[in-house]
Order: C-alpha cells, then structure tokens, then sequence
C-alpha cells in the first residue's frame, strides 16, 4: 500500500481577505455601517471619560504640603440627571439604529429574479442545492452579480444534518447558523465579481476550522454557462469490466473504466452522487462534477491528482476527524479511482 506523509506544501493557504469592513452586499454595507455608527459612539464615549478622568486626576491631585482631605460633596441634581439621561439616551440611538438594520435585512421583499439556494451544514463540508435549475454541488458556491439595474439576489435557506454550524462569509453578510431540524433564512446580493471566502462560524467538532467556505460570484453569463455545466450528467464509463481501450498499456496508465468499476464496487457509491451512474449516496458530497472545483475537504487543499489520489488513500492525512474512511485500496484501485474522478468535470 502507497503511503502518503503528511506535506504541509499540499495544504491550500487562499489568499484571499476576509475583512468585515469591505463588504461587497447590501447586508453586509448595512452591517458596516452600523458597526461603524456604534464605534463613534463608544469612542466618543470613551474620549469623554478619557477627559473627565484626566482633569479630575490633575485638576484634584495632592499636592506637597496638603495633609486635609478636599471639600466632600454629597449628591448633585444636576450630576446624578446627567449620568441617568444621556446613557439611556444612547442606548435608545442604538436600540433604533440596531432594529432598523435588522428589519431592513430580515424584511427584504424578495425580488422575482432572485435565486434560491439550499445551504445544508455537514460534519465537516457544505451542501448547496439550487431548486431552480436540478443543481448539487459542495463547498463551492456560485452566485450571479447582483446590479440595481438587474438585480439578482440570492435568498438561501439554511439548516444542518448533525450539529450546530455557522454560514460565515465577512465581505458578503454577517452569519447565520445551520441548526438541526430549524430552517434559517439570508439573503445577499454581491454587487461585484469574484471570490470570497469564509468558513463555519459555530464550533462544530474535530474539523471546525477546516470547514472553509468558497463563494465565486460570477457575471450573469458566466453564471448560466456554470449552471449549464453542472447540469450535465456522467455517463457510465465501465459496463462490462472491459480496459479502456484508449489507454496506451505501455505507458502503465490508469484505467478510467475500472475506476469507476471500483468506485461503484467499494463503499465510494452508497455514500457519494454522480448523477448518470448508480452512485446515489447522500452521505458524502456530490461528485458529478468534481474536477470543476478549485479545492477539496472544503477548501483545505487544491484539487489535483496528487492531493485527490492522497486524499482517497487516507483524509485523516490533511483532515484529522475527516468522517470519509481509509478503504485501505490497493495502489492499484486508488489509482484507477482517482483516473476516474479526473474525468468528473
């Protein structure tokens, strides 16, 4: 059997920000806002008993040569109105100012252009389904560029299949939780393309802080084109056991066709979908279209044949806690497999 060390140079480290004061969505600008209204406030007030602190340290500090204790006052109405009045005054800006982002987020009527995503939280990985065009796919989210002039917001539904998580992109919209047998709904509406990444917000086993998120936000083409391509089914490669017979045997390279032999053969099936063959399983993520994922285990490491082929001999190698088993395959079969998923695109 193969082995695979552990080589930290696998392990996918993106880029990409994740800053919370570059939002890129009308929740998430709502939210900035806010957060920036709330920091003036409590920096005013901390400047303001900054000051006062400093004055009453220096202005009534003992000096050389005093041994008497200054003049005591007791009470002032004045005083005693102030400290009461003006702090339940700034709670009230901030009561209002909260509740008006939060209707404004919570109420937001749902356009007919807007698209519906199905986020189902796993231990450790994402599900997304998109009802309107027959779509599963995981980890990766695509999402259409939302303009005023063509709006196209996407409104998801979010729960969980095993424990509490956490839908958490900080450029898109602040976080929502996937809890178990509840459904929790968002909305966002990226107003400028490319990727953002996030992860699971919520402490939720072994894995938590592998459990990364990939949001691309594509031009409404470009999005079509995706979807298009999602659509498409697999066809069955093997149906009689035959080699391919494409493969050069003299180069010794994997066969295809056994690998999905295998793949159909061994546990791969009941637990993973690739829509067009017999594999139907619900338990792991759908791999009708793998290859045309830029990462794998929810974002840890890049998809490519060496991390694919490592990955299927053993994820505990870059994902300790990893509910995927070893199947403990021959060399062999893990080639032939992972030939197989390389044709998945």
């Amino acid at each position: 059997m193969e082995s695979f060390p552990l080589n930290l140079s696998a392990v996918y480290f993106d880029p990409h920000p994740t800053s919370i004061f570059s939002p890129f969505s009308t929740p998430g600008r709502e939210i900035d806002g806010l957060s920036h209204f709330v920091l003036a406030i409590t920096g005013g007030i901390f400047l303001v008993v900054s000051i006062l602190l400093v004055h009453v340290i220096t202005r009534y500090r003992a000096r050389p040569g005093e041994s008497s204790e200054p003049a005591q006052v007791f009470g002032s109405l004045q005083i005693e109105l102030s400290w009461t009045i003006i702090p339940i005054l700034i709670i009230v800006v901030l009561f209002l100012s909260t509740a008006r982002v939060l209707f404004s987020i919570q109420d937001a009527p749902k356009p007919t252009t807007a698209l519906d995503v199905v986020v189902t939280g796993h231990q450790f990985w994402w599900e997304f389904q998109y009802p309107q065009y027959g779509v599963v796919t995981a980890n990766e989210l695509h999402l259409p560029l939302s303009t005023p002039a063509a709006p196209m917001p996407a409104f998801m539904k979010l729960s969980s299949m095993d424990v509490i998580h956490s839908f958490w992109v900080p450029e898109l919209n602040g976080k929502t939780d996937l809890v178990p047998n509840k459904v929790n709904e968002m909305w966002i509406d990226p107003q400028k393309p490319g990727l953002y990444v996030g992860q699971c917000a919520q402490f939720c086993g072994a894995e938590h802080a592998k459990m990364l998120l990939r949001v691309y936000v594509d031009t409404p083409g470009q999005f079509q084109k995706w979807i298009a391509g999602q659509q498409k089914t697999q066809p069955e490669l093997n149906t009689n056991g035959a080699k391919d017979t494409n493969a050069d045997p003299g180069r010794n390279q994997p066969d295809a066709k056994l690998g999905q032999a295998d793949f159909e053969r061994e546990a791969c099936f009941a637990c993973h979908t690739v829509s067009g063959t017999t594999a139907f399983g619900r338990v792991g993520p759908n791999l009708t279209h793998l290859m045309s994922r830029e990462t794998l285990a929810a974002g840890i490491i890049a998809n490519n044949a060496q991390n694919l082929k490592a990955w299927i001999a053993d994820p505990d190698t870059f994902k300790p806690g990893s509910l995927m088993p070893a199947l403990h395959l021959s060399d062999r079969e893990n080639a032939e497999i992972t030939a197989y998923l390389l044709t998945l695109k």
